[in-house]
């Protein structure tokens, strides 16, 4: 039983002893040129002026989530345009529904403000 992981382990044992090497190496022809510029600090090319710890509006992880949620329900009409034309009228009648969803969706959050940007 244990013989049919031995493969695996011997993989497992060369790509860590791979990807060690890499870095070894990569290290060792890398160019080091220490320099202040490099080191400082940076953030949309000018220098930090407030505490990197400061809390985050909600408003921007509203609308992040938000862009996450359209996006991966977007996503699914990839597949399913795919095979449109071999469909029955259950799937699009189903479709249609998410979709109906999604623009309800949609349409509740412009009206709330959560898409607004101040």
């Amino acid at each position: 039983m244990l013989e049919n992981y031995l493969p695996i382990l011997v993989f497992m044992i060369i790509s860590m002893g791979f990807g060690v090497l890499l870095v070894g190496i990569g290290s060792l022809i890398s160019p080091t040129n220490p320099n202040p510029e490099k080191y400082s600090q940076y953030e949309c090319g000018f220098e930090p002026f407030e505490d990197a710890r400061l809390k985050f509006d909600v408003r921007y992880y509203l609308v992040a989530i938000l862009f996450i949620i359209f996006d991966l329900e977007v996503a699914f009409l990839f597949p399913w345009a795919v095979i449109l034309k071999e469909l029955s009228w259950a799937p699009i009648i189903a479709m249609g529904i998410f979709l109906l969803l999604l623009l309800i969706g949609f349409i509740y959050e412009w009206k709330k403000g959560a898409l607004e940007w101040e």
